[in-house]
């Protein structure tokens, strides 16, 4: 992850931070093609070369363990439609801190991101603490989950839609959303005009920003299916170009306030925003607050209003655009396959920088080419079909885990977590050895999750007896 890496720079045939990147952001299949042509000097002199904050990267055995990486044909195309808008791909930047002025979008347009949500543009007085930042690590370092306390864009109104403009002039071929966020119905109406004015593609209307100071606005709004109705309507009224509400996650279901948007002419719908939560690890302003959170851990909470959404009859023909916890292709392929026409990428982009793109679109390419796909539209919504009632699961088979003992390495985890956890259903020999006790065994694959190595798979569906 570091910038101008030494391991890199020490390699003379190859480009190991590019590899070790691209491992990192689910591209292992496709990382070899970085290390393909480097010697074992090559080799010796970048990890000798790294630079470690915890332990050495043993760059050697990674290029051992790679697969073979051929050389690709032509990618397919990452091109879609959403809003009625072109997009030359479906990554796109959330509207937030990753995005407050002209230069630092012109360099994620530059990288290769395929357009922006704007940050929210709004007509009050926006007096940020410090710090407003907070996060929960991974043992590995990485977030597992952000806190922050930011609320809108600091600039004056009308520099933020001069910048809009002059992004959509110099950039033509990239799409450009304002994001903004009114008090009353005539600030809607009026931030509303100036974006169409300043030339943007469409208009997100943030209904869900959940550390507002002011009430009226963010997620006090998007809890209220009358006001988002309102505002949505007024809106849509004044202005020609899509309209695309922003949903709070705080509701217990997403479904009556979107429809509310919808049936008030809603071109898309754009979910979630962060959650109202609090994290213990840290201060924000010296104190603990309430305040919004992202990161990977929201993603599975995302998907579950996503597909509520998309499988509403009744707003069939909306459009969505996905958010929470995107961190890599697979994750957006996730919204994609549950109805999403593109996704919008915020605390990754805070953690890693803008680079990442360059593993989403090489990772989703790969992807679609395996499978044979030629058009993302394709992948749409193709799992929607796969979503059942928890009483429609089947009940009356099992799945009994196997293990491999070629890459057990006798850790003994599965055993730990099956005694404490499970159903006692693993035995752990002398020789390091686990086994499945096929009398106990009920199928749950705690053991399958926990294990590091990846020893431990599958077998055949069969009926309980």
């Amino acid at each position: 992850m570091c910038i101008d890496a030494p391991c890199t720079t020490a390699c003379k045939h190859g480009d190991p931070a590019r590899a070790i990147r691209a491992i990192r952001f689910g591209n292992a299949k496709i990382a070899g093609q970085w290390l393909n042509k480097c010697s074992a000097d090559d080799l010796d002199a970048a990890e000798k070369a790294c630079i470690h904050y915890d332990r050495p990267i043993r760059i050697r055995e990674i290029a051992g363990a790679l697969p073979e990486c051929k050389a690709a044909g032509k990618a397919p195309s990452l091109e879609i439609d959403f809003c009625g808008i072109h997009c030359e791909s479906p990554f796109f930047l959330a509207s937030s801190a990753i995005c407050t002025n002209y230069d630092m979008v012109a360099r994620a347009f530059e990288a290769g991101w395929a357009g922006v949500f704007y940050k929210t543009i709004c007509m009050q007085d926006i007096n940020e603490v410090s710090p407003r930042f907070d996060a929960i690590k991974q043992p590995g370092g990485g977030f597992a989950g952000f806190r922050n306390m930011e609320q809108l864009s600091e600039n004056p109104v009308e520099m933020d839609f001069d910048i809009l403009h002059r992004l959509k002039q110099n950039y033509p071929g990239k799409v450009v959303i304002a994001s903004i966020m009114g008090q009353t119905d005539e600030q809607w109406v009026e931030l509303a005009k100036k974006a169409e004015t300043a030339g943007v593609d469409a208009i997100e209307l943030n209904f869900s920003c959940p550390q507002m100071r002011m009430a009226g606005m963010g997620s006090d709004v998007g809890k209220n299916p009358e006001l988002v109705s309102f505002h949505t309507l007024f809106v849509k009224r004044a202005v020609k170009i899509p309209v695309i509400p922003k949903m709070t996650p705080n509701v217990a279901s997403m479904t009556q306030v979107a429809m509310a948007a919808y049936f008030a002419g809603a071109d898309g719908i754009s979910a979630i925003n962060t959650i109202k939560s609090i994290t213990m690890g840290g201060e924000v302003s010296g104190k603990m607050t309430v305040s919004g959170y992202s990161g990977k851990a929201v993603k599975p909470i995302a998907l579950r209003f996503i597909q509520e959404i998309a499988r509403n009859q009744v707003m069939k023909d909306v459009q969505l655009s996905g958010i929470g916890g995107i961190e890599s292709w697979q994750d957006a392929l996730h919204f994609m396959q549950l109805g999403c026409r593109n996704v919008q990428v915020c605390t990754a982009v805070m953690e890693y920088g803008y680079r990442i793109i360059e593993d989403f679109v090489a990772g989703m390419q790969a992807y679609m080419a395996e499978r044979g796909i030629s058009s993302l539209q394709e992948l749409v919504g193709e799992c929607l079909k796969d979503f059942v009632r928890p009483a429609d699961l089947d009940r009356d088979t099992m799945v009994f885990p196997t293990i491999d003992r070629e890459r057990c390495v006798g850790c003994g985890r599965c055993y730990t977590s099956c005694m404490d956890g499970g159903h006692q259903a693993i035995s752990f020999d002398e020789g390091r050895t686990p086994r499945i006790i096929g009398k106990k065994c009920v199928g749950c694959h705690l053991c399958r999750l926990v294990c590091p190595t990846g020893a431990i798979g599958t077998a055949r569906r069969i009926a309980k007896l």
